[in-house]
């Protein structure tokens, strides 16, 4: 669960901005600040989150990374479309798929069995030895996203095509066509503006 959490909302750092154009919450060091202390439950394992700040070289390796993430979003739910914001600026799936690895290697990383009185034991990843923080950071999230690709939500994975968004999402159940009941609002306003559109007076 918490490898898709991380991945998604990686992804969703891409996003409407309300009013009509995409917003990039992690246009500027300080976003990817925000975005880690945001995420400081699922990154504490790998990353000293509390004294963590974003330079440009963090910004730069989490970007690349999510521009892979996002490629590989598309091609998970090919046939259908991409996310709007994806479809005229893609990477190759090769590329995006050499990006991932690549820094998910980065960092060389050992399990440790975690076993804390009156829970059961679990297995955590943990890097071999200190490194730092814009490099855990980077790998840790590409390390998610391996989970996640290589999961079964991925099937469930889809983009949601409602006017103005540009989110990817899993779908909870088989009706389920958009991320949020808001988007499906808009989707069918819009579908009865344009039947009205092309069925009214010649």
């Amino acid at each position: 669960m918490a490898a898709r959490e991380l991945t998604l909302d990686l992804a969703l750092t891409i996003r409407h901005d309300g009013h009509g154009g995409v917003a990039d919450d992690l246009s500027e060091p300080q976003g990817l600040t925000r975005w880690v202390h945001d995420h400081g439950d699922e990154l504490a394992g790998d990353l000293d989150v509390a004294a963590f700040a974003a330079d440009d070289h963090a910004l730069a390796a989490v970007r690349e990374l999510r521009a892979a993430v996002r490629a590989l979003f598309a091609r998970a739910v090919s046939p259908e479309a991409p996310s709007p914001a994806d479809a005229l600026r893609l990477l190759e799936p090769a590329e995006a798929l050499r990006r991932l690895n690549a820094a998910a290697a980065t960092v060389p990383a050992v399990p440790r069995l975690d076993w804390p009185q009156g829970a059961p034991p679990s297995a955590v990843t943990h890097p071999a030895a200190p490194v730092p923080g814009r490099v855990a950071l980077a790998a840790t999230l590409a390390r998610s996203a391996v989970a996640f690709l290589a999961g079964p939500d991925r099937e469930r994975l889809r983009a949601c095509h409602a006017p103005r968004c540009v989110r990817y999402f899993i779908k909870e159940h088989p009706r389920q066509e958009w991320c949020k009941p808001s988007c499906g609002n808009r989707a069918r306003v819009a579908r009865h503006h344009e039947r009205h559109r092309t069925s009214g007076p010649k």
